[in-house]
């Protein structure tokens, strides 16, 4: 054979093997590369865009009042000889704070004066104080007056107290009507009429106060005999005092010393004083302190 023909076979051979290797190529199927994972696409919704709407809402009013108010009235009945007229002491902010309800304090004045005479040594300045700072919680204070210098049982101004001059203000006022939420007290004779009134409806009081209390002759021994008939679960606290001075010392003592033989819970203070304004505008907070705590 030729050199020629031998090198003319091999550039045939070698361009066979390049076709069969292209081809080779054509016929494979295309290598599927992995997808990178992708993070969650938002997109945007086609929706109408909803606008949030924040609404400022009004902080409510808050009462800053630090004084409270006085009203006047008058039960005219034919059980007394003369009507019977009242104040009543409303606590700052009780128009403003409807519907809360209040205890209720009835202090009754000393014999020769007016309804007036415990506004006199300073129990509306005081309550106003007392509550605006919040040493107490608020409360109505209802001063009656009483004309007479009587025994009680020689007029009916008890009768009255109770059948009309309690239901009037519980009509009238946001009280709570309840023995616990309602106390009686008073000084000189007011205060022998708290001792009385309370000693002999306990369903009414929960608290009595005897501020030098000029305690009534027909009550010397029968104002004993109701406390002791009384059950203790009905006994209401009970807060004498009296100045050293006073004229009243020889009968308010014994009666003191009455309640402690016979383990009657009392309060009982003997000051330095007399049986006058000056003594009792000394203690007209200390008074009044004590017929709230147990409010709170």
């Amino acid at each position: 054979m030729s050199r020629s023909f031998t090198y003319f076979f091999r550039i045939c051979l070698l361009l066979t093997m390049f076709l069969t290797a292209c081809v080779s190529q054509q016929a494979l199927p295309p290598v599927k590369k992995p997808l990178p994972s992708l993070s969650p696409t938002f997109v945007a919704s086609s929706s109408p865009t909803q606008v949030l709407t924040i609404t400022h809402t009004p902080s409510l009013p808050v009462c800053e009042a630090r004084t409270g108010s006085l009203e006047q009235s008058v039960i005219d009945t034919d059980m007394l000889y003369k009507p019977m007229r009242f104040i009543v002491y409303l606590p700052p902010c009780y128009s403003f704070n409807n519907p809360e309800r209040y205890p209720v304090l009835y202090l009754l004045h000393g014999q020769g004066f007016t309804e007036e005479q415990w506004i006199r040594v300073g129990a509306v300045e005081t309550a106003d104080r007392l509550i605006s700072s919040g040493e107490t919680p608020p409360f109505i204070i209802v001063f009656p007056f009483d004309y007479s210098n009587k025994q009680p049982t020689e007029y009916k101004y008890e009768d009255v107290f109770i059948q009309f001059l309690i239901p009037e203000i519980d009509k009238n006022y946001r009280t709570f009507p309840v023995a616990a939420q309602r106390a009686i007290g008073g000084l000189s004779r007011g205060g022998a009429w708290a001792l009385r009134i309370g000693a002999r409806h306990p369903q009414l009081f929960g608290s009595i106060g005897g501020h030098s209390p000029a305690i009534f002759y027909v009550d010397q021994k029968s104002l004993q005999r109701n406390l002791l008939a009384m059950p203790e679960s009905q006994l209401p606290r009970i807060w004498l005092d009296v100045g050293d001075s006073d004229s009243e010392y020889e009968v308010i003592v014994p009666f003191e010393e009455f309640l402690s033989k016979n383990n009657i819970s009392h309060e009982w203070h003997k000051y330095i004083g007399w049986h006058d304004e000056k003594y009792w505008a000394a203690h007209v907070e200390r008074y009044l302190k004590w017929y709230a705590q147990d409010w709170r």
